[in-house]
């Protein structure tokens, strides 16, 4: 799902930021929810499987793991193509819990075995 999509449906869908905890705190989606990558498998149950999910990491790469993973699951679910890179890049906030926006940092690639 492009960002602009992704931003549109801010209030609709469920965001899951799965990258490690300092990217995280760096910034991340408004009301996004952070579950890593590597906790998903046992945390699937604390996404609501009613309603679509949209999975976001740094590029997309992670995310697109994490969105094959719950649809195997029957979740209806979305990577953010691009991660927070292009979503930063086409003009959409990040927060990291302060009065300051958040900020993009580098993670690394990962796979996840199920």
């Amino acid at each position: 799902m492009d960002p602009a999509s992704a931003h549109e449906h801010l209030n609709d869908y469920q965001f899951v930021d799965v990258r490690k905890a300092y990217e995280w705190k760096a910034g991340h989606v408004e009301g996004a929810v952070h579950i890593t990558l590597q906790e998903l498998p046992a945390r699937i149950d604390e996404i609501e499987s009613s309603r679509p999910v949209v999975f976001v990491c740094q590029i997309g790469q992670r995310s697109g793991i994490a969105t094959r993973f719950a649809r195997e699951r029957g979740y209806d679910a979305h990577n953010l193509e691009g991660g927070v890179e292009r979503w930063v890049q086409e003009g959409f906030p990040l927060f990291d819990g302060s009065d300051a926006p958040g900020s993009v940092v580098d993670g690394w690639a990962e796979t996840l075995e199920w």
